[in-house]
């Protein structure tokens, strides 16, 4: 096993105990929340079951918390950063040993990504409620384009690099960049990175690892500045981690395919509607 990749699963194992380790501490300190709901579990498993996939988390969750009323608007970006944390680098650690990609462009995405989302999270903690909103329902919009996009192929397959040199690694860069502080608004990076890896060429497995390797370093340093603002649903947090982690080993070791392009096209109708009554609720803000 290369250096660098031992070196970034150690990173990511180092990340996981002081996530963990600080966020239960809080809390303890808290005493409040309790336990997660049957709902809240199940939707974490559900939505990094399918994240492990390919589909993406953050825009189904915040479709499904919406349903049923589960998390306040304003909370759900910090509550989807700090309860996916954990199951998602689990995922990093998958992708990353079972998928070949350049580890230079691998290590300056996930740096771009992190300290996009670093910038990004000491922005949002302290935005009103209506601007969340207004944040959340457009970037939703987006990302439903640009899995639309996808489905009807107006975009480009990819190609057969497993990295990026010169201006085409810049380009990367600040589009993770971008990603990672958009992440802090709620807006899963999935969909953008696969799409931007394959319009520059790169062959879209190393998508993966880019993209889960990026969300696993950035999600839960991003939330640790969450868990000290305190701008999160507790329960709903659990439930996504505990019923996540079990999704990921499911989907990755068991599960492994699925008729995607059917749950990409139910997943697109739930957005664009999860997105115009966010903008609504906005509009109803006083």
């Amino acid at each position: 096993m290369p250096l660098v990749k031992m070196v970034l699963f150690a990173l990511l194992a180092l990340l996981a105990v002081v996530f963990g380790s600080v966020w239960a501490w809080s809390l303890s300190r808290q005493r409040q929340g309790g336990r997660p709901t049957v709902y809240q579990t199940n939707v974490g498993f559900i939505t990094d079951f399918l994240d492990t996939l390919g589909i993406g988390s953050f825009a189904l969750t915040t479709t499904l918390y919406r349903m049923r009323k589960t998390v306040a608007d304003e909370l759900i970006p910090g509550t989807l950063n700090v309860g996916h944390g954990l199951p998602t680098i689990t995922q990093a650690f998958i992708y990353i040993a079972i998928i070949e990609v350049e580890m230079r462009t691998l290590v300056l995405t996930i740096l771009a990504a992190i300290v996009g989302a670093w910038f990004g999270a000491g922005i949002v903690v302290h935005w009103p409620r209506k601007r969340i909103q207004y944040g959340m329902g457009l970037a939703l919009l987006a990302a439903a384009g640009l899995i639309l996009a996808r489905l009807t192929q107006h975009l480009p397959g990819g190609g057969e690099a497993n990295g990026l040199e010169g201006p085409y690694l810049v380009v990367a860069l600040v589009g993770n960049f971008v990603f990672g502080a958009l992440m802090m608004v709620g807006v899963g990076a999935y969909a953008p990175i696969m799409i931007m890896i394959s319009l520059l060429g790169m062959n879209p497995t190393t998508a993966f690892p880019i993209m889960m390797g990026s969300c696993a370093f950035l999600m839960p340093i991003a939330g640790l500045r969450i868990i000290r603002a305190g701008t999160y649903d507790v329960r709903a947090a659990l439930g996504l981690t505990l019923g996540g982690i079990p999704g990921v080993l499911l989907a990755a070791f068991i599960v492994k395919e699925l008729p995607l392009d059917v749950v990409r096209w139910l997943v697109v109708v739930v957005v664009i509607y999860t997105s115009l009554s966010m903008l609504q609720a906005a509009r109803r803000e006083n």
